[in-house]
């Protein structure tokens, strides 16, 4: 979980994504055959299998969500906006990290002393526009010496292990970039192209240009998603749960994944004694939802690893669900 550590802690906002790159170019330079770094700043790399055909692709985007600062007020206030989708309602009091210097300030809005007798106020979250991270300028002045309008903001996050969990920032999608990066590492059966794609929190960008110069004849995309392992007072089809194994997608908005991978990585994690759960259908995207329609389109595939609060400053995963989720990749190259 080494890498994993790294790769949480290292910033990467979608389109700020070359520490991230720079990382797993470290990791996988001496384990690949051919690099490319295409106009995006995607990190396409093909290694070697026994095979050449069939034309498989596997992906894992590289970037975050965040904030970027649109304007500073003259008490040298940062005022900012979501990068990719963040619930407003984690926002409030977080430590972020501002700029190249990493300009280290807390997300701020009134206390709740100011506004107690303000009874809507106070039933509801601030909404991004009435919320500032607070870097402790005295002035605009003096602000504009540490940071600028449109300086990226990360979540201050420090990865740890929580008994058979681990917690940190950015799981969507380190954690599928860290399967990627252990997978590239070692003898495979078939031929690869792997992608590590940027873009993908403000609409699966970069895949789309990744997919098109791969032309894969079958893509298997590999992600964190939203756990659902929540108390109830009903009884409604929950979401994933961590712990439970890696997740296989059917059908999700922005893809319907193709039957017969679907029903090959079932058959793999059945033969291997791997635990398996199967996404709600219906619920979220990934990079898939490009990467199906590119040129010719591709029979497509995600595996997923739950992860608790994803897209906050935060998110919990099960190790077992990790290394679960790599050995069901395996099993799937191999039987392809």
């Amino acid at each position: 979980m080494q890498l994993l550590r790294q790769l949480s802690e290292t910033h990467g906002v979608a389109g700020n994504e070359k520490a991230v790159r720079d990382l797993i170019w470290s990791e996988i330079k001496t384990r690949v055959d051919s690099k490319e770094v295409d106009a995006m700043g995607n990190l396409i790399v093909t290694k070697k299998g026994r095979k050449s055909r069939p034309r498989i692709m596997l992906a894992a985007h590289m970037d975050e969500v965040g904030l970027m600062v649109v304007n500073i007020d003259k008490q040298g206030m940062l005022k900012f906006r979501a990068v990719g989708g963040l619930d407003e309602r984690a926002l409030l009091s977080k430590h972020v990290l501002v700029g190249k210097d990493k300009t280290p300030g807390v997300i701020g809005a009134k206390p709740v002393h100011l506004i107690w007798r303000r009874e809507e106020e106070m039933k509801r979250p601030p909404k991004t526009d009435e919320l500032h991270i607070d870097i402790g300028a005295s002035s605009k002045e003096d602000a504009e010496k540490q940071v600028k309008i449109g300086d990226y903001a990360m979540f201050d996050t420090e990865y740890a292990s929580l008994g058979p969990t681990i917690k940190g920032k950015a799981f969507d999608d380190r954690i599928g970039c860290a399967l990627l990066v252990e997978l590239l590492k070692k003898p495979l059966p078939v031929t690869v192209h792997a992608a590590f794609t940027v873009q993908e929190e403000v609409g699966l960008r970069g895949a789309r240009i990744a997919a098109f110069r791969i032309e894969p004849d079958i893509a298997i995309v590999l992600e964190g998603t939203a756990a659902g392992d929540f108390p109830e007072k009903r009884d409604l089809s929950k979401a994933a749960m961590i712990g439970k194994g890696p997740v296989i997608t059917i059908m999700d908005r922005t893809v319907i994944c193709d039957r017969k991978l679907v029903d090959l990585a079932i058959a793999c994690a059945k033969k291997a004694r791997i635990p398996f759960q199967l996404k709600r259908p219906g619920v979220g995207g990934t990079d898939a939802g490009r990467i199906h329609m590119t040129k010719a389109g591709s029979r497509t595939l995600v595996i997923s690893v739950a992860c608790r609060y994803v897209h906050s400053p935060a998110s919990i995963a099960s190790k077992a669900d990790i290394r679960n989720a790599g050995r069901l990749v395996s099993a799937v190259l191999k039987a392809l």
